[in-house]
């Protein structure tokens, strides 16, 4: 029998940020349907974080706060503590910036500004620094910890230039490497899962039919990964399963991209 040393999924007190809606609401609930305890985070969202909330009952708590403001969220972590009686152990970092995701209306190469890649560097990067700092107490007391952060395949493989998006999460890629080298004495794991076009969320939602057709048959599963499908992935980073993995970046996109 292989014996698990790593603390089960049922075990952790997961804080997904912007959990309220789209992927991060398809996160909350394949982690709270593992037995976690979960956390979700809204910055305006939050009907949908307290209905959200309202159905899985009592494992789940709900707290609003924009992840940039670095106070907001140490006050985050910590009332998600008082309420538990225990730290949160294991974060997913999946908030965004407010973004459009319109190949015809993007910045070009000629008219990008400063201001774009750092509002979205500030977001990204910023917001799962502060995160991750405000959660490392808690995780280093429990003696082991599970960071997952939410990247896309555009770094690898930009078929649409999204200049200031994809190069905040490709410095996002290069935080969850750096990161593991730090935390991983402390036993705690940081790692990364990478989607494309999901389908669907709230980003991709007036995307029409065809582009989705087209990107399924460019993969060699010929489908469009699910939000529920990029979830699954994410439960494996905070599963006993993966105990021995960290500063990778799983890929997520029914093999368009070969990691």
């Amino acid at each position: 029998m292989v014996r698990m040393s790593a603390v089960p999924t049922s075990e952790h007190v997961v804080l997904v940020t912007g959990g309220g809606r789209g992927l991060g609401a398809h996160i909350v609930l394949a982690a709270a349907a593992q037995g976690a305890r979960v956390v979700i985070n809204y910055r305006r969202s939050g009907d949908a974080a307290r209905a959200l909330a309202d159905k899985i009952g009592d494992k789940a708590f709900v707290v609003g706060a924009d992840v940039t403001d670095r106070d907001a969220v140490r006050d985050m972590v910590a009332a998600a503590g008082e309420h538990f009686g225990t730290p949160v152990t294991a974060v997913v970092n999946n908030a965004l910036p407010d973004y459009s995701f319109n190949g015809e209306d993007r910045s070009h190469a000629d008219d990008l500004s400063w201001d774009e890649l750092d509002a979205q560097l500030t977001g990204v990067v910023g917001g799962a620094l502060n995160v991750i700092q405000a959660a490392l107490p808690g995780m280093r007391a429990a003696g082991s910890g599970r960071i997952v952060n939410i990247g896309t395949n555009l770094v690898q493989n930009p078929v649409v230039p999204y200049h200031d998006y994809t190069a905040a999460k490709a410095a996002l890629l290069a935080l969850t490497r750096t990161m593991s080298h730090d935390l991983g004495p402390d036993g705690i794991k940081v790692n990364m899962v990478s989607g494309g076009l999901l389908r669907t969320t709230d980003a991709s939602a007036a995307t029409p039919g065809a582009v989705f057709d087209a990107i399924a048959d460019s993969t060699p599963l010929r489908s469009v990964t699910t939000p529920e499908e990029f979830a699954d992935a994410v439960l494996f980073f905070l599963s006993p399963w993966s105990r021995a993995v960290t500063g990778q970046n799983l890929v997520v996109d029914g093999g368009l991209v070969k990691n």
